[in-house]
């Protein structure tokens, strides 16, 4: 009797470990940055990206055993055919049966890669079912967001300068007008550019499209909870690329449309006003 109940207990206490940093982290807003020495990928707070990273590791691994069988039949060729060990070369020149296996299984290889990324360009590229559309246009040096749902409503994003930045904002990451979005919403994303290449990317979202002059591309994203996303144009795309940071906050649906309406008489007639967005953060 005694044992079963030190093993229930054991059981809830390790159950409560597990538990807790999962229920804390649904309970609180999250920020998904990059930090110092980070190595892989940030993680997953969408559908797209839990499938991008569903995928990268299965093919991380192939690569890895692919390079570890050529590194070791190389060191084995040069240890076997040394030509100390070896004086008289070999006469033949043909295996057929060697030939067609390292040309069908490279093939088959890339076909059972093929398949599942194919669906997830097709499960990446558009949602039909959107609660809400965004446009964003990339300029020399910063973004735009159009919120056509909302009448039209835009505003311009930029990055804070060293010297304005406030305690807990993050370097070339942190923008005077976040884009803000409801989370658990399909959101439909629509990417362009007023002068050069752009690319609109937020790792941690799964959200990687080019703003290209002249052309609509398409993406969507839904964001699984409350926080803080950052990610950046990785396109060079001219002498400060390194300024377009993307600072997304993610907000409840009912804070979304608190903060809209709010939004509206900030960015009406007035054009773009720094620092409107720290209502958002303060809700």
């Amino acid at each position: 009797m005694t044992h079963a109940l030190g093993r229930r207990f054991w059981a809830f206490f390790l159950g409560g470990l597990l538990i807790f940093p999962v229920v804390a982290l649904a309970a609180d807003p999250i920020t998904m940055a990059p930090h110092p020495w980070q190595i892989g990928m940030q993680a997953a707070h969408s559908p797209v990206e839990r499938q991008i990273q569903a995928l990268n590791g299965p093919v991380t691994m192939i690569i890895l055993l692919i390079s570890l069988f050529v590194a070791g039949l190389l060191a084995y060729v040069v240890w076997r055919y040394d030509h100390r060990k070896n004086p008289v070369p070999g006469t033949f020149s043909h295996n057929s049966t060697l030939e067609a296996a390292w040309t069908v299984i490279p093939v088959l290889i890339l076909v059972g890669i093929a398949i599942p990324s194919f669906r997830l360009v097709y499960f990446e590229d558009r949602t039909h079912d959107a609660d809400m559309t965004i446009k964003v246009t990339g300029h020399q040096w910063y973004w735009q967001y159009t919120y056509p749902d909302a009448a039209g409503l835009h505003y311009d994003s930029y990055v804070i300068p060293d010297d304005e930045l406030k305690k807990g904002q993050l370097r070339h990451l942190a923008v005077d007008n976040p884009l803000v979005l409801p989370a658990g919403k399909n959101i439909r994303i629509l990417t362009t550019s007023a002068d050069v290449i752009h690319s609109f990317f937020v790792p941690s979202l799964g959200v990687q499209r080019y703003a290209i002059p002249g052309r609509t591309i398409e993406t969507w994203v839904r964001i699984d909870q409350p926080g803080t996303y950052y990610g950046e144009c990785n396109q060079i795309c001219g002498m400060n690329h390194s300024m377009m940071p993307i600072e997304i906050h993610a907000v409840s649906p009912d804070d979304f449309k608190a903060w809209l309406a709010h939004a509206k008489t900030q960015f009406g007639e007035n054009g773009p006003v720094r620092g409107t967005l720290a209502f958002a953060s303060e809700r």
